[in-house]
């Protein structure tokens, strides 16, 4: 089986790490891209270089979901690929959370990409295809200590992929989660010069998500885990 064909993809959550990377190389490949977050000016470069379409959008809220989907639409036509990428975090001890600030976390991280899966489903399920891919991170299936409110968010966002995964497959909709088990590299967060490929090249992050794009149906992924060879399983 020949692998599936996509024309457009919606980043959000886009930033200048791994989204930016994605982007990249997804108008390398030939993609329309639009990029959507609730600051759209830290876009300007990023958009510029890949001829990207930018939307202001705050992923946790009903309506600007919605309406980020119909705005996409109307400029470039409905993504085919849609990338959730954007997550929230309070820290602290557990005792001391501010109750508000966790509910937001949990907001941005697991409701979010609830909401935008769904608009994406809605679209992608009368043409039998496309691809949803949620972002993870170590706290996917990992709780750490002072960190309660991003493993709730990301635990959640995990249970999400698995669920769509299993729904959405039969129906030529292939929802895959990434686990980014490591820091990523970035210029404010240089790799250690005595332990070379010690973080996260976001380059080779974006290659995984391509090359789960390319996948036959008949040997889907639904998860991968990435990490460097620092840390531990």
């Amino acid at each position: 089986m020949a692998a599936p064909r996509f024309e457009r993809a919606l980043i959000v959550g886009a930033g200048s790490g791994l989204s930016a990377s994605l982007a990249r190389l997804f108008a390398s490949e030939g993609l329309q891209v639009a990029l959507a977050a609730r600051n759209t000016d830290k876009l300007a470069d990023l958009a510029r270089e890949t001829g990207a379409s930018t939307f202001a959008c705050d992923a946790s809220d009903t309506a600007q979901a919605a309406r980020l989907f119909d705005d996409v639409a109307a400029r470039i036509g409905d993504p085919d690929v849609v990338v959730y990428n954007a997550s929230g975090r309070s820290r602290g001890p557990v005792a001391e959370l501010v109750p508000a600030e966790v509910e937001r976390a949990i907001a941005v991280s697991a409701f979010g990409g609830f909401l935008i899966a769904q608009q994406a489903a809605r679209r992608m399920l009368p043409k039998g295809h496309g691809a949803i891919l949620l972002t993870g991170a170590s706290a996917s299936v990992k709780g750490y200590a002072q960190s309660a409110p991003f493993a709730m968010g990301k635990f959640a966002l995990r249970g999400l992929a698995q669920s769509m995964a299993r729904e959405l497959a039969p129906k030529g909709i292939h929802v895959a989660h990434f686990v980014i088990d490591g820091g990523i590299r970035s210029a404010s967060r240089a790799v250690p010069a005595d332990k070379p490929d010690s973080m996260l090249d976001p380059d080779a992050i974006a290659q995984s998500y391509l090359h789960v794009l390319r996948q036959p149906r008949s040997a889907w992924t639904w998860e991968v885990e990435l990490r460097p060879w620092v840390e531990t399983f």
